[in-house]
C-alpha cells in the first residue's frame, strides 16, 4: 500500500507518467486478447459433436480471462523492459491461450472431484454430461493445450509450462490429505494453494518473460509476481466462501467446508476456537459440523487475518514488478494487485 502511494507520488510530475498510472488492466490487455476464445476453439478441432458442445459450453467467452490478461500484460512489461518493444510476440500470446486452456481443464476435473453442480453461475459439465465424459473433456482440453505448447517449439517453455500440470495434480493430492499437526497444517494449505492456483500464473508469467527477455533476473521477477498474485487471489477466494452470497459468487457458499476443506479463515479461527481441531480432522463430516465451523469462523478474526495475509502477498507482488522499467503495463499489473484484494466474486 505504501509502495503504491509512493509510486503515484513519483508519477505525478509528468503528464504521460500519471496517465500510465491509472491504466485499467482489462482495457489495456483487451487488444491482445481479442478473439481469445475463438482461437482456443481453433485449437480444439473436435471430431465428435458432443465433445465440441462440451468445449463450447466452457469456452463461451463470458469468463473474465483473468489469467490470459496477466500473461499478456507481463509479456508487454518484459518486452518494454528489455528493448522497449511495444509488441506482444505470437508465441507469448500462445502462452496466454495455453494458460487459459490448462486452467479450464483443471476446473472441469475439479468439478468432477468435488461433485460440484454449479460454476460461474451455470451448471457444471459433469452435471449435464456426466462424470465420465467430463473427465475425458478435461483430458481433451489438456491434450490440445499440449499440442499448442509443442508448436511454440521452445524446450525451456515446454518444461516451464508442463511443471504447471504436475503442480495441479500434486496440489489436488495435497487437498485430499490433511495434517494432524497444527503448525504443519498452515504450510500444507499454502503449498496446496501455490500448486493448485498460483503455479499456473507464476509459470505462465515466467514463460512469456523468457520469450521476451534473456535476463534471468527478469524471469525471476515475472515468476515471483505471478506466484504472489496467485496466492493472494486464492486467499481472497477462500474469504469470499464465507462472506459472499451464493448468487453473487456463482457457486454455493461454505462450499469448501462441505467438501471437508480447512482453508485460511478456518485455520486462523482454529487458534481462537481450538474445538475446531477435531472437526478439521474429521473433515466436517458430522451433522452440524459445517454450520458450527462457519459460525466459529465468522465469530473469529479468521476472515480479517486471511485478508491481511493476501495484502502481504499483493504487496510483495508489487515490490517485485516495480523492479521493471516503468510502462503502462507495469502500472496495470500493480493496479491488478489492488483489484485482487477488492474483488467480491
Amino acid at each position: 500500500r505504501y509502495h503504491h502511494t509512493s509510486i503515484s507520488h513519483l508519477c505525478s510530475c509528468s503528464k504521460t507518467a500519471s496517465d500510465e498510472k491509472y491504466q485499467d488492466p482489462f482495457q489495456l490487455g483487451r487488444k491482445d486478447l481479442k478473439n481469445l476464445y475463438e482461437d482456443i476453439k481453433k485449437e480444439l478441432l473436435v471430431s465428435t459433436a458432443e465433445l465440441k458442445e462440451m468445449c463450447d459450453y466452457y469456452f463461451d467467452g463470458k469468463g473474465k480471462a483473468f489469467r490470459p490478461m496477466i500473461v499478456v500484460l507481463m509479456a508487454r512489461a518484459c518486452n518494454i523492459h528489455h528493448n522497449n518493444s511495444r509488441e506482444v510476440q505470437a508465441s507469448q500470446r500462445s502462452v496466454a491461450i495455453i494458460a487459459e486452456m490448462i486452467h479450464t481443464a483443471s476446473l472441469v476435473h475439479d468439478d468432477v472431484i468435488d461433485d460440484a453442480n454449479s460454476r460461474r453461475g451455470k451448471m457444471t459439465v459433469n452435471q449435464i454430461w456426466g462424470e465420465r465424459k467430463a473427465v475425458l473433456a478435461g483430458d481433451f482440453i489438456l491434450s490440445a493445450a499440449s499440442v499448442a505448447l509443442a508448436r511454440i517449439g521452445n524446450t525451456t517453455i515446454i518444461s516451464v509450462l508442463t511443471q504447471v500440470i504436475e503442480d495441479l495434480v500434486r496440489g489436488e493430492f495435497l487437498q485430499l490429505g490433511s495434517k494432524e499437526n497444527e503448525n504443519e497444517r498452515f504450510a500444507h494449505y499454502l503449498e496446496k494453494t501455490f500448486k493448485k492456483t498460483a503455479s499456473l500464473i507464476a509459470n505462465s508469467c515466467k514463460a512469456v518473460s523468457i520469450l521476451g527477455c534473456p535476463d534471468p533476473k527478469v524471469h525471476e521477477i515475472a515468476y515471483q509476481y505471478g506466484k504472489n498474485v496467485g496466492i493472494a487471489f486464492q486467499l481472497i477466494d477462500d474469504v469470499l466462501d464465507f462472506t459472499s452470497c451464493a448468487d453473487h459468487l456463482g457457486k454455493p457458499t461454505a462450499a469448501d467446508l462441505k467438501l471437508g476443506l480447512a482453508t485460511g479463515p478456518v485455520l486462523f479461527a482454529c487458534r481462537q476456537f481450538p474445538e475446531m481441531n477435531a472437526m478439521i480432522m474429521r473433515r466436517f463430516s458430522k451433522p452440524g459440523d459445517v454450520e458450527r465451523a462457519r459460525k466459529y469462523v465468522l465469530q473469529s478474526d479468521g476472515v480479517q487475518q486471511t485478508t491481511y495475509l493476501a495484502q502481504r502477498y499483493c504487496h510483495e507482488a508489487t515490490r517485485e514488478i516495480s523492479k521493471l522499467r516503468p510502462s503502462p503495463e507495469r502500472e496495470a499489473l500493480i493496479q491488478l494487485t489492488e483489484m485482487v484484494l477488492m474483488r467480491d466474486k
